[in-house]
């Protein structure tokens, strides 16, 4: 079983219009509502890809009943904590003339000191019986940035492996924690390290620097594809640049948590690394040809992977970090 972690989620909401521009009167020529959060997305993706998945965290008011009500609407197994507060909405606008799109996400609920501690309950027992859990996402106000990181200890203990995707003060502390996997995108990754990046060299080197902060293997994932540091088996660790062919994409939105999805049910069904980002990568790329977060096409992906190069890339970057 494979357990998400979404402490903040949301609506999300996602309109199409042409040519947008700010403080301009435009009429969406396409749109969608759907339970999101990223760890909601990557279950959807994971449930689309035929893994075993149960969705949990933290919802309330009538949003967060939409949201419980759409997963279970979508066969999509969850067990979250209900709370006082109302769960957030979160907006995109996708511009299908440029391609451009602009998020638009709100802060979500205040939660109690009670109210977290009946989820991380639920989260230890729903545990016992998980052989993964992916934490993902932004935290909801409150909520002190260290939760991942304390998590993230005890699911280690319980022999969990752990995958974290989330940005800011709680990717930092939850990278030093030890995960099996973190996966920002490059503008998390830059404000991991702590700097922006020039060149490939910079993101190469920034991928060896969060393994070296403690993760087993990091990937950042990139509009093209990913730069990897992933574990090979008997402490060897590798790394790979893989890259897909531009697709023509109808909307971004959610394509790396379909990226996640796609490594998490590569991995947890027995691929390589190497062919686990191979996937990844196709699962990305093929869910932007669909309007909605997490939603992809399995046979489609596996017939993308043939589009998809696999560079590995010389060790010496580790050698600079360590």
């Amino acid at each position: 079983m494979i357990i998400t972690v979404t402490l903040n989620p949301a609506m999300d909401r996602t309109l199409a219009v042409p040519n947008f521009r700010l403080g301009h009167r435009h009429r969406a020529i396409e749109q969608t509502s759907m339970a999101g959060g990223k760890g909601v997305n990557v279950a959807r993706a994971l449930k689309t890809l035929g893994q075993p998945v149960i969705a949990t965290g933290i919802a309330g008011g009538h949003t967060g009943t939409r949201i419980i009500e759409q997963l279970t609407e979508d066969a999509i197994l969850n067990d979250f904590v209900r709370i006082r507060g109302e769960s957030r909405t979160s907006t995109a606008v996708v511009d299908p003339t440029s391609g451009v799109q602009t998020e638009i996400n709100e802060r979500g609920p205040v939660i109690a000191e009670a109210e977290l501690e009946l989820f991380v309950d639920k989260l230890l027992y729903l545990a016992k019986g998980a052989e993964v859990c992916v934490f993902a996402g932004s935290l909801p106000p409150g909520v002190q940035p260290g939760i991942y990181a304390d998590l993230i200890g005890e699911l280690k203990k319980l022999g969990v492996v752990c995958v974290l995707d989330s940005e800011g003060e709680p990717l930092r502390l939850g990278t030093k924690a030890g995960p099996d996997v973190v996966a920002p995108n490059q503008i998390e990754a830059e404000e991991l390290v702590g700097h922006e990046f020039s060149d490939e060299e910079d993101r190469v080197l920034a991928v060896a620097e969060m393994a070296a902060m403690g993760a087993r293997e990091a990937i950042m994932t990139l509009p093209d594809g990913c730069i990897a540091a992933v574990d090979e088996g008997e402490g060897e660790r590798r790394m790979y640049r893989v890259t897909v062919e531009h697709q023509e994409a109808v909307s971004a939105v959610g394509s790396g948590d379909a990226f996640l999805a796609g490594y998490v049910a590569a991995r947890y069904s027995g691929r390589s690394p190497a062919d686990g980002l191979r996937f990844a990568v196709a699962c990305g790329a093929e869910s932007t040809l669909h309007f909605g977060a997490g939603v992809l096409d399995p046979h489609e992906a596996e017939r993308l992977m043939d589009e998809v190069t696999v560079e590995e890339l010389s060790a010496p970057a580790f050698d600079e970090i360590s």
